[in-house]
């Protein structure tokens, strides 16, 4: 794909900064802190895989602070800091960064605790967005775990009780409400509790 191609289509990847305590902390409950932030280093390692040879500008959004000398580094990802007072927040700052003051036409987010997100995946949610205006993946537990669209709408944002089991459907009514069209992806199942983790650790 050509440069331009590349300013079309931003892919952003949302982390938490690593650190014992403040990762995975439902996982942690059963297998302790430090256990807990290495399974999030070993999903942090999958999606870095998955994503660093997609022909998309590519960009990594830290929850605390912009760290240095990470893995994110060996896949040419430029490094930015997550600002909102909740996920919502976060993520509609992001798109609205994306969109309003750098112009781009397609825009995808995802999240760093899905072992079953593959690269193919996330390319299907791009060729979604040429006739969709969202893509949405929805996860077991009743979130998403990837977002695209091709305008920014806060709306999608606004409202909504993050970190529960009805994230996804209450964003596809807000979607619905707005006559917008969409795409959905494959469910997948995200990383939260150990037997979460027991599924999907032999992939890794």
């Amino acid at each position: 794909m050509n440069k331009e191609g590349r300013t079309r289509e931003k892919l952003i990847i949302f982390v938490k900064n690593e650190e014992a305590g403040k990762t995975k902390t439902r996982l942690a409950a059963t297998i302790g802190d430090e256990q807990a932030l290495e399974v999030y280093q070993k999903l942090l390692g999958w999606t870095l895989e998955q994503t660093r040879d997609l022909e998309v500008t590519r960009e990594v959004w830290y929850s605390r602070f912009i760290a240095e000398n990470d893995i994110w580094e060996e896949g040419d990802f430029e490094k930015r800091l997550q600002s909102g007072d909740n996920l919502g927040a976060k993520m509609s700052n992001a798109f609205r960064k994306s969109f309003t003051e750098e112009s781009f036409q397609k825009v995808v987010i995802i999240g760093s605790d899905c072992a079953e997100l593959t690269s193919g995946i996330i390319q299907q949610a791009f060729q979604k967005l040429e006739d969709h205006e969202f893509v949405i993946g929805p996860a077991e537990d009743g979130g998403y775990y990837l977002l695209g669209m091709r305008n920014y709408h806060p709306e999608v944002f606004e409202e909504i009780e993050w970190s529960t089991g009805s994230v996804f459907q209450k964003t596809i009514e807000k979607i619905r409400d707005m006559g917008s069209n969409y795409a959905t992806l494959k469910e997948l199942n995200d990383v939260d509790t150990i037997e979460d983790w027991n599924r999907v650790k032999s992939g890794l």
